[in-house]
């Protein structure tokens, strides 16, 4: 995963950079452009030009990196555990559904416990 490291080194320096920017809103600046890069993505899923579609997914991870870090600012969450839980939690679907347990039953049961872990917090 070394391009996913690289990347992310480069999105904290683009972050320190931006919170001198006067041009960046934080978190609502990514929020508005992953709305319109996903949006991208759909044309050339259409367009069947695979390396256009290879860019703009790219942008849109690009993007989501910006948002994470932007929150970290401002929320105080942490990129490590927003892919530590996302880990977790795909880890428990998969492997559920694996063992014939379904999506939906893993995610109700995930959810009963995030509520739980939100109110003891």
């Amino acid at each position: 995963m070394k391009f996913f490291d690289n990347l992310v080194n480069i999105a904290h320096r683009k972050n320190l950079f931006d919170q001198t920017n006067p041009w960046s809103n934080g978190s609502s600046t990514y929020i508005e452009e992953i709305k319109k890069e996903v949006q991208e993505v759909a044309e050339e899923i259409a367009q069947d030009r695979k390396p256009y579609l290879e860019d703009e997914l790219g942008d849109v991870l690009w993007d989501y990196l910006n948002l994470v870090l932007a929150l970290e600012k401002e929320k105080g969450i942490k990129l490590e555990n927003v892919l530590k839980r996302a880990s977790r939690k795909y880890e428990e679907r998969v492997s559920g559904t694996e063992k014939g347990i379904l999506w939906k039953e893993t995610k109700e049961k995930q959810k009963t416990a995030l509520a739980k872990e939100y109110k003891e917090s």
